[in-house]
């Protein structure tokens, strides 16, 4: 049997497999767990935005190109000098926490490229750190006002990033510290302390009218119940009552003297008793 005759189909099986073996890393491709990809086709189409490759297996055109986004959540600490209202000067440090919206990264890509970190990100983060900072004045941003400052900063830095132009997500945003020149620091802290001096001084005087408040009205109260007493109590009550007393004492077993209208205002004396 002549084997010769399937030689080409061998030959050109073995060209065959050559090749795909040579065009397997741009035809097969992974997409991890934490990675979103689209395709950029060179002959039809150009970049598919709207197309977004979730993780698995895949298989493309060995022509076309692959571009993979890390869509994890990213961390990146800002640290830059700032003007507040007054134009005082202070260093602040600022980290944030994003991620580009996984079904967007198509319109990222092809506004940022992959740099959409270096290009979007921190640009706008400096800019809203300024913006929001330069509305207080060092007091308020290093003390008084510090919450309502970061409340700022994140939501409208979240404004911005989160828009349909540049769709990134940010989770977080939070101001480690914030440093002034000495001299203006320790200025704020000595006003801080009198503050807290003068308002607890405020509270002792307060509660020291409170308490003396108090003891007027009491005092009144009382004035007016001996006043409302004693103009009750004329000399026919109390001599009727003395009278009501003498006879319940006089219907007890116990012996006693009782003498008629020889007591003050005319009222029965009790001489003695025994039991």
């Amino acid at each position: 049997m002549d084997n010769r005759k399937y030689l080409p189909f061998v030959v050109i099986g073995a060209i065959v497999l050559i090749v795909l073996i040579g065009l397997s890393s741009s035809m097969f491709y992974t997409i991890q767990a934490n990675e979103r990809a689209v395709i950029f086709k060179k002959f039809g189409g150009g970049l598919d935005k709207d197309n977004v490759i979730q993780p698995g297996f895949h298989v493309k055109a060995p022509w076309n190109d692959l571009i993979t986004f890390d869509v994890a959540e990213s961390q990146e600490e800002e640290t830059m000098d700032v003007l507040d209202k007054n134009g005082l000067s202070i260093n602040v440090d600022v980290s944030v926490r994003f991620y580009p919206k996984f079904n967007r990264i198509g319109y990222i890509y092809e506004r940022f490229r992959l740099g959409y970190v270096q290009t979007l990100v921190k640009p706008e983060v400096r800019s809203t750190v300024r913006q929001v900072m330069g509305r207080y004045s060092a007091e308020e941003i290093y003390s008084t006002k510090r919450s309502e400052v970061e409340t700022a900063i994140k939501t409208e830095t979240a404004a911005v990033l989160g828009n349909e132009t540049n769709n990134v997500e940010m989770t977080t945003l939070l101001i480690r510290s914030i440093n002034l020149p000495d001299k203006i620091k320790q200025a704020i802290e000595n006003k801080l302390q009198q503050e807290q001096e003068a308002l607890a001084y405020q509270f002792r005087l307060d509660k020291e009218k409170s308490e003396a408040e108090r003891k007027r009205i009491a005092a009144e109260g009382e004035a007016a119940a001996n006043k409302i007493v004693n103009s009750s109590l004329t000399p026919n009550l109390l001599r009727m009552r003395g009278i009501e007393a003498t006879l319940k004492l006089a219907e007890s077993p116990n012996s006693k003297v009782v003498v008629m209208g020889q007591g003050k205002d005319g009222l029965p004396l009790i001489l003695g008793g025994s039991n």
